[in-house]
């Protein structure tokens, strides 16, 4: 028997990816389809709950979720390290699940992972993100969560140097690492981290070019890795072996 899919945000460009890599991945079944301003009473039955949904509406598909007894994939951005904290202990006193994804690209998270790993050998750190002007948060997770792996990494060595911080124009910091947020006709998603130090730099770069090619992998990885998991867990990190676990 499938498990029971209940999807919200499905009719987003995102929420169309999963449901089409759901339709073919064995033992799941998307069987409810709910928009942003769906009664979220209709999550009930579900065995798994996929939210694609805004920053806004989110953190009211999670709660009720949780409250259900349910678990949850949560694809939607904008999930800081702050907000997440405040859901460990709803999931902890429901003994349920919830996963969080900032991005479903292998080449993304690779890309943040060998950025945090290089971290602690450059004083400077900053990113630069952008994505097609509809986009309505920022900075972006991914962003976000490259930021808080950075800083996670540089533990021992402290706050990457960000001379003039206060200036608006040196971005929004997170972990202490400046991020600069494009939002433009012409570019699905992009990610630069730009590390520097003593006569030189180094440049991580992540172009996604076709989002359905490029998410369906991590989207194959999540679905079932959310319907099993407990406890909360941040990341595609958790599904492949790069040495990162949170």
């Amino acid at each position: 028997m499938s498990m029971q899919v209940a999807l919200v945000g499905g009719s987003g460009k995102l929420g169309s990816i999963i449901h089409a890599v759901i339709d073919e991945l064995e033992g799941f079944e998307v069987v409810r389809v709910l928009g942003s301003s769906s009664d979220l009473a209709e999550l009930d039955g579900a065995d798994l709950v996929i939210d694609a949904t805004t920053p806004q509406v989110s953190v009211d598909v999670v709660r009720a979720a949780i409250e259900r007894g349910i678990n949850v994939l949560v694809a939607t951005s904008g999930w800081s390290a702050e907000r997440i904290a405040l859901v460990r202990p709803l999931v902890e006193d429901a003994g349920t699940g919830v996963v969080f994804i900032p991005n479903f690209s292998l080449g993304s998270v690779l890309g943040s992972a060998l950025s945090a790993a290089a971290a602690p050998y450059f004083a400077s750190a900053e990113i630069v993100e952008a994505h097609r002007e509809t986009k309505v948060d920022s900075p972006s997770g991914t962003a976000v969560r490259t930021a808080e792996l950075i800083a996670d990494a540089r533990a021992e060595q402290g706050p990457v140097s960000a001379p003039h911080a206060d200036q608006r124009a040196r971005g929004q910091q997170v972990g202490s690492v400046p991020i600069h947020s494009l939002r433009r006709p012409g570019v699905i998603a992009k990610q630069e981290v730009i590390l520097s130090g003593p006569g030189e730099s180094l440049t991580f770069t992540h172009d996604t070019v076709e989002p359905a090619l490029a998410y369906a992998p991590g989207i194959r990885l999540a679905v079932p890795f959310a319907h099993r998991a407990k406890g909360v867990f941040v990341g595609l990190e958790n599904m492949i072996d790069i040495g990162i676990r949170s």
